[in-house]
């Protein structure tokens, strides 16, 4: 970004090789400019967001908007915008998480009849935006059942059975672990770092699965085998226990 800021601003520095000397005057010049960038973009920020003093840029953090408040498109800084120009010509503003957020409902001021779900993966999405009536999820506080109108929570998962409820349609998932973030406004956001529709385990494999690393878990030596062998274990008892339950 530095080097862009100064051949951006028409110095030429490094056309030809530089001296010792000049060399030292150039690296000193560079970080000059590169804190009066800081204290610009710093300066047009509390500006534009009406930052005066630490106490109120502790206020402002507080109130920093949470996903189920999104429920516009963000606005630009345009003062930022131009100082940024100014700056760095050359270079793209930055982008913030909110660049990419898609507006969401308000807090209803009554409960709706539907929970909003997105389940996904790193690698794919299992539910987008669908409506159902409840979701059970395996939260390492016990199995926590969501309904519209929950309390905002953020729960961590543990290997279980997650199931989607419509009506008398009942899906059911073994998730291997991740995060629940429910939201006021009814939406919750479920995010797993694998999962696997119940249906399509293969209990034998499960059965092999299990004792192959409760033997492991026997014969382990160091501290890396032990975790590794119950962490095997944990999985495929959970895994055997969604089977048979």
């Amino acid at each position: 970004m530095l080097g862009s800021i100064i051949s951006s601003s028409g110095y030429g520095f490094f056309q030809n090789s530089p001296s010792r000397s000049s060399l030292g005057w150039i690296q000193n010049e560079g970080k000059a400019m590169y804190r009066h960038v800081s204290r610009l973009l710093n300066r047009a920020s509390a500006a534009a967001a009406g930052v005066r003093s630490p106490a109120s840029s502790c206020s402002r953090s507080a109130s920093r908007v949470l996903s189920t408040d999104v429920t516009a498109a963000p606005a630009l800084d345009s003062t930022f915008l131009e100082t940024w120009k100014k700056v760095a010509p050359t270079i793209d503003p930055p982008t913030t998480p909110l660049t990419f957020m898609k507006p969401r409902p308000a807090v209803p001021s009554t409960i709706p009849t539907k929970l909003t779900v997105n389940f996904v993966l790193p690698y794919q999405s299992e539910i987008s935006n669908k409506e159902v009536d409840m979701v059970i999820i395996p939260a390492t506080t016990g199995q926590m059942g969501v309904l519209p109108g929950h309390v905002a929570t953020i729960a961590e998962l543990k290997p279980g059975v997650m199931s989607v409820h419509e009506g008398n349609d009942v899906t059911k998932y073994f998730v291997s672990s991740g995060f629940a973030f429910i939201h006021a406004n009814s939406y919750a956001d479920i995010v797993a770092v694998e999962a696997v529709p119940l249906d399509q385990i293969d209990p034998s494999l499960v059965q092999k699965g299990l004792a192959d690393f409760t033997q492991k878990l026997g014969s382990a030596v160091s501290d890396l085998e032990k975790a590794e062998a119950q962490i095997g274990v944990d999985v495929h008892s959970a895994l055997n226990s969604a089977l048979t339950g």
